[in-house]
């Protein structure tokens, strides 16, 4: 990918956020990615998604080559670095992009900055009512007459526990077949890609933090059963398009359910047949066209 730089920005809140960006046309597109990941996992859409845009994937803080001076509490916290980031560098009018963690994010700042963004694509999107974490019983399935409440509660939890310190080890053969159990469903990385992922996985410092800001997180006009909804979907009028993957054991189909429920006519849903939680590796192809069809046709409703 020689003609993908990696940069590094100075915010004005002190944090330092890296990015990749991608040389091309005159339609911008940026990539905000999921929890566990960071830009790096994003090479495959960048080195493939048409010469016809410019494209940019930052590193959330905490994830990958950014700073974590100052702990995450809320979802706006990413989304509030988005706005200073695109705001540093100059970018405006691009289609945001965001997978998993990186679509509740993206739905936070379109609705908090409602003329930046053209266009929305929420990949294997946390729903905008959150992600519950659920006490993690011991069988290692999620209690889910138990949702836990507070950050205390999430870093004692037996899940972040295990994948911390799979992260403090660098212990990669749990992590890969965490990811081999859950995420890739109908393919899998080439071996030196996949190693490179491991590799960013442990760069991660605010596990337990990420799990808590989706846990309380409510764009919603309903009641999540922890936090009531900030009512803030209505400030969204570019098109959004929601897709899923039929396979997917990380976001169910009843958050994407919940997605396409208070969307309504506003987004255009798209499920993508055989596909888990990473269309990135499982369905690249599919998911390049849905992207490039998207950016180019849809309008503002």
């Amino acid at each position: 990918m020689s003609n993908v730089l990696l940069n590094k920005v100075l915010l004005s809140n002190g944090e330092e956020i890296a990015y990749r960006e991608r040389k091309g046309g005159d339609k911008n597109v940026l990539l905000v990615h999921g929890n566990m990941t960071s830009s790096v996992h994003w090479d495959l859409v960048i080195e493939n998604l048409s010469p016809d845009f410019k494209v940019y994937a930052v590193d959330l803080r905490g994830f990958g080559e950014s700073s974590y001076n100052k702990p995450i509490e809320t979802i706006m916290d990413f989304s509030n670095d988005l706005k200073l980031f695109v705001d540093e560098i100059g970018l405006r009018d691009f289609s945001l992009v965001g997978w998993s963690l990186g679509g509740a994010v993206a739905q936070q700042f379109c609705a908090d900055y409602p003329d930046y963004a053209t266009h929305l694509f929420l990949l294997a999107s946390a729903s905008s009512r959150g992600y519950a974490y659920f006490e993690t019983g011991a069988d290692g399935l999620p209690v889910t007459s138990n949702r836990l409440e507070t950050l205390e509660q999430v870093k004692q939890d037996g899940k972040t526990k295990v994948v911390q310190n799979a992260y403090d080890t660098k212990n990669f053969d749990l992590l890969k077949q965490t990811w081999d159990m859950l995420i890739y469903r109908k393919d899998k990385p080439n071996q030196a890609r996949y190693e490179k992922y491991l590799a960013d996985m442990t760069t991660q410092r605010n596990l337990a933090e990420t799990y808590q800001v989706l846990n309380i997180f409510n764009l919603s006009n309903v009641h999540n059963g922890l936090t009531k909804g900030q009512d803030k979907i209505k400030n969204i009028s570019i098109p959004v398009l929601i897709a899923w993957g039929d396979e997917d054991l990380v976001v169910t189909k009843q958050m994407t359910d919940e997605l396409i429920e208070d969307y309504g006519e506003k987004a255009t849903y798209k499920e993508l047949t055989g596909s888990g939680h990473s269309p990135l590796i499982d369905d690249l192809d599919n998911l390049l066209e849905l992207m490039e069809d998207f950016f180019l046709t849809s309008k503002k409703v």
